[in-house]
């Protein structure tokens, strides 16, 4: 048996690259990289109490400090991320 449907699905057209794409990418991860730094600096991930402090704790807190500032620029930052990319698209762009 063959059951067709009533309407035929057209295929998805392939999407056409973003030519944008690893600029936009490397302009987040610089604002992640930055983000990072504030939040290290402003003490954010400090040593608490609860979890008992230790080696491990030093030495692991960057790692979660990293993701935070990640996850911020992914859900859109402080935009420095964008005015950075509109930079280099302005700078490419003039070349």
């Amino acid at each position: 048996m063959d059951i067709s449907p009533a309407t035929p699905t057209a295929a998805a057209a392939p999407k056409a690259p973003d030519p944008d794409r690893a600029t936009r990418a490397a302009a987040r991860a610089f604002e992640a990289s930055f983000l990072s730094e504030m939040l290290r600096e402003s003490g954010v991930n400090a040593a608490s109490p609860a979890f008992g402090g230790g080696a491990g704790e030093e030495a692991f807190s960057s790692f979660l400090t990293e993701q935070y500032a990640a996850k911020l620029a992914e859900r859109g930052g402080i935009g420095l991320s964008e005015a950075i990319f509109e930079a280099l698209r302005a700078r490419g762009a003039g070349a």
